[in-house]
């Protein structure tokens, strides 16, 4: 296999990957973490039929690239979700697999090496695929009933520093009016109308259910990590709407 970018270091092809079905190539790029005690654990896995999941690349702690799928290929790495109501997210995306235990190994903090080296790799794929800021996402994003990676430790803020991805300040967390799970009424439903503008999937029926917490959960995790507890504070709608007037094209007028 020759590798996409010239920052692979090693190709470990995989053959857990099919064909696109979508025309146009990938739009988006998906980020995970391993969830796994080592990266040659990973890589077996990811590597192994008896899996049926895999992924393009997978970024060591000490920063090393390894490409195991083309990026022409569907690799299988987001599974079931979707994000602005778009389906068969492995077809649209490219996935990226950071080495982490994940929340079960305690959720370590992820080396600067192996954040520069996901920077400078997601970098060349969105210039390479002309992928828009705000569909560079989390694995709970759009699988947010499913998945949590690559969590609430991951430097978001480090990587829009760098000009990956979309995000703003959040706003900080504090006492107030709030709306979670059980409460029900016109400000839920609009509360779900942001969630599903930015992109998460769940109802906007009003009814602070399940999926609405398991989607705040998601939203904090990428965007409010400071607390991350499925709550709808006053901070964590304030920091959604401040994403959304913010969006290349925005559902809503600025100073709305």
């Amino acid at each position: 296999m020759t590798p996409d970018t010239a920052l692979a270091c090693a190709c470990r092809p995989s053959a857990n990957h099919n064909g696109r079905r979508v025309e146009g190539g990938p739009d988006m790029l998906i980020l995970h973490y391993t969830g796994m005690g080592t990266g040659e654990a990973a890589l077996r896995w990811l590597c192994d039929p008896s899996s049926e999941v895999s992924c393009h690349y997978l970024v060591h702690e000490d920063g090393r690239i390894v490409q195991m799928v083309p990026e022409t290929e569907r690799a299988w790495h987001a599974g079931a979700g979707s994000w602005r109501g778009r389906a068969d997210v492995n077809s649209r995306s490219i996935g990226i697999e950071i080495v982490n235990a994940g929340h079960d190994g305690g959720l370590p903090d992820y080396p600067d090496v192996q954040i520069e080296a996901v920077i400078a790799l997601g970098l060349d794929i969105v210039a390479r695929h002309a992928i828009a800021p705000d569909l560079v996402l989390a694995h709970s994003d759009i699988a947010p009933s499913r998945k949590q990676d690559p969590g609430e430790r991951f430097p978001w803020a480090r990587l829009a520093a760098a000009g990956l991805g979309h995000h703003c300040e959040p706003v900080a967390a504090r006492s107030g009016r709030y709306l979670s799970r059980g409460d029900r009424g016109e400000p839920v439903e609009a509360y779900q109308g942001l969630l599903a503008a930015y992109g998460y999937e769940g109802p906007v029926d009003g009814m602070f259910d399940e999926p609405t917490r398991l989607a705040t959960i998601a939203f904090q995790r990428h965007f409010r990590p400071e607390r991350v507890d499925g709550v709808a504070d006053a901070s964590t709608i304030a920091t959604l709407h401040r994403l959304l007037v913010t969006l290349p094209s925005s559902p809503l007028a600025p100073g709305a």
